[in-house]
């Protein structure tokens, strides 16, 4: 069963720049699961591949913007000490929500959590849909729950990709979002992790009817990556069955948890449908 929480916090001191990148959250994930399982925390950590969590960059809770608006994935000021702030962690895998089940039941507000030099608390943790930002960003459902109320008419997908997203081809990244990179990404997770087999021969049925995309740079001290952000649409073209239809839907639906393309576990490649 996919989740996707938001965590909103509160920093007591503040927070450089320099430790808002996408390896600085990851740790303080790593750091949040070791409090409750320290061989669990090894583990995400010690995988090359197919990680079952996602994350986003920390995001400025005050800042207004519309639901389909790209979200920060570069800070270069301090974020200052009692500014509310938020944070996404998506969990594809049921094993790894029950194992940290612990984590979310017992946070203590007043307990510090450690970005860089910076204090953070967790003032609390939404796990449900609710109007606004981040609230839409929060969702639960089962694989099954997904399948079953994914829509066998919908032919139109609206993809939001809100931070930078690029995917590997060969020895090199592709930051292009072609029909092929993006529902192949999702058709590997949502099989690998949903026990729904779902056919690769889906992706001959999307064609891309629109797209206002462009790419943006995210640089750290040790690396630089180029992905796209912004609006993308696809079409189900010709007479395929209902059950096609329905299957594409639920990637479509599924990307709100599992983002596509590379870095999803250091903010990059976050992904949402847009209704139309």
């Amino acid at each position: 069963m996919p989740h996707s929480l938001i965590l909103n916090l509160l920093p007591q001191s503040p927070i450089p720049p320099q430790f808002l990148s996408g390896r600085h959250l990851h740790a303080l994930f790593l750091n949040l699961v070791s409090s409750v399982d320290r061989n669990l925390s090894d583990y995400l950590h010690e995988a090359k591949s197919d990680k079952a969590f996602t994350l986003s960059p920390l995001q400025i809770q005050h800042r207004s913007h519309s639901a389909s608006a790209n979200l920060y994935w570069q800070h270069h000021q301090p974020i200052p000490p009692g500014t509310p702030c938020w944070w996404r962690i998506s969990l594809l895998d049921d094993t790894l929500f029950s194992q940290l089940t612990h984590l979310w039941l017992n946070l203590n507000p007043e307990h510090p959590w450690h970005l860089g030099p910076a204090n953070l608390q967790i003032t609390s943790i939404l796990g449900t849909p609710q109007k606004g930002m981040p609230g839409c960003w929060a969702n639960a459902l089962s694989y099954q729950q997904l399948y079953d109320q994914a829509s066998t008419r919908d032919r139109t997908l609206n993809f939001a990709f809100s931070t930078p997203t690029a995917f590997r081809q060969s020895k090199y990244d592709c930051a292009l979002p072609t029909r092929e990179l993006v529902f192949n990404s999702l058709i590997k997770r949502w099989n690998q992790y949903s026990g729904i087999e779902f056919p690769k021969t889906l992706v001959e049925l999307m064609f891309p009817s629109f797209f206002e995309i462009h790419t943006e740079l995210v640089a750290d001290s040790r690396s630089k990556f180029i992905g796209c952000v912004g609006a993308l649409n696809f079409r189900i073209m010709g007479k395929p069955e209902a059950e096609a239809i329905q299957q594409i839907n639920a990637l479509a639906d599924f990307a709100l948890y599992s983002g596509v393309g590379r870095k999803t576990t250091m903010g990059m490649g976050m992904v949402r449908r847009m209704k139309s």
